[in-house]
């Protein structure tokens, strides 16, 4: 019998769960996560996604027991990408990938900062969208592919990380440069999320309220133009039907952002929208309807009482 391969995956939210899931196929999967409920109920049941069988998988509050791991993916919240990856310093084989899947931007920063400028990093973004039903328990909302690039790594270690997803079932390609289709995803990421989360609505009431598209358009127009100011080639011709063809398959769902806030604990807002923000003011670029979302969610999240 072959040897399988080892696969640790840092956070078991929904897309956590459904790597976690389809990884556990063909690999030795370890699942960390900080919250003791998770980490319990998910070595009681396994994964599961849907209605089908639930996988056994390995998982642990302690970063240390996987180490030794020959793949890392990091599935947390843009706030927590820093924390979640500094045990890993000079603790891992340093040729062993480290895959970004996450929203937002400064994900390649935060783990260059915590792993070192050298680091084997794959980037990525999916098509592949998930809900979390329960700790360890995902509803597959798209079946997609995942487009991999390089922040730091070789074309062998792409083909790896690829090749590991599609022996799992999954599709993966690869681009050579991925940093317009991290920009796609950021723009619709800004223009749904907040929105949305603000509302305290699924997704799909960002383009059925008029005045919720309005806002969600001025959102996108604002995030493109600080895209193109910085000469990132887009990967769209059309922005809103870019926006709208990404939100089919989570019309029905709330986003990570709304269930955030709707939990009063830090969102992704500063990684999103407060991101588009901070590069429009280096480059003069004007981002109000950004700041003012950013403002809004900010206030919304500290969960005053008044």
């Amino acid at each position: 019998m072959a040897q399988r391969t080892k696969v640790a995956i840092v956070g078991a939210g929904a897309m956590g769960t459904l790597y976690a899931y389809a990884l556990a196929s063909r690999n030795d999967v370890t699942l960390v996560d900080v919250r003791a409920d998770v980490v319990e109920s998910i070595a009681e049941r396994g994964v599961a996604v849907g209605d089908e069988a639930a996988r056994r998988v390995e998982v642990t509050r302690d970063p240390a027991r996987v180490f030794a791991t020959q793949f890392l993916f990091l599935f947390v919240r843009a706030p927590d990408t820093l924390g979640a990856v500094r045990p890993f310093a000079g603790q891992m084989n340093p040729a062993t990938p480290i895959v970004s899947l996450q929203n937002g931007l400064g994900n390649e920063e935060a783990i260059k900062t915590g792993l070192g400028g050298t680091v084997p990093l794959v980037l990525g973004v999916t098509t592949e969208a998930s809900l979390s039903v329960g700790h360890g328990r995902a509803t597959r909302l798209a079946s997609g592919t995942t487009l991999l690039g390089s922040g730091g790594a070789s074309l062998a270690t792409l083909q790896s990380v690829a090749g590991l997803l599609e022996d799992a079932g999954m599709r993966a390609s690869l681009t050579y440069d991925i940093r317009p289709h991290l920009w796609g995803k950021l723009l619709v990421n800004a223009a749904i999320n907040p929105v949305a989360a603000l509302l305290d609505r699924t997704n799909g009431a960002v383009v059925s309220d008029a005045d919720a598209a309005d806002l969600a358009r001025n959102l996108l127009a604002e995030g493109v133009a600080v895209a193109r100011a910085l000469g990132v080639a887009l990967p769209f011709e059309d922005p809103w039907n870019f926006v709208c063809a990404s939100l089919a398959s989570t019309a029905s769902a709330r986003n990570s952002m709304t269930i955030d806030l709707e939990a009063h604990r830090p969102s992704e807002i500063d990684q999103i929208n407060g991101a588009l923000v901070a590069t429009g003011r280096r480059h003069g670029i004007p981002t109000p309807y950004n700041d003012a979302v950013v403002r809004l969610v900010r206030a919304k999240q500290r969960g005053g009482t008044d």
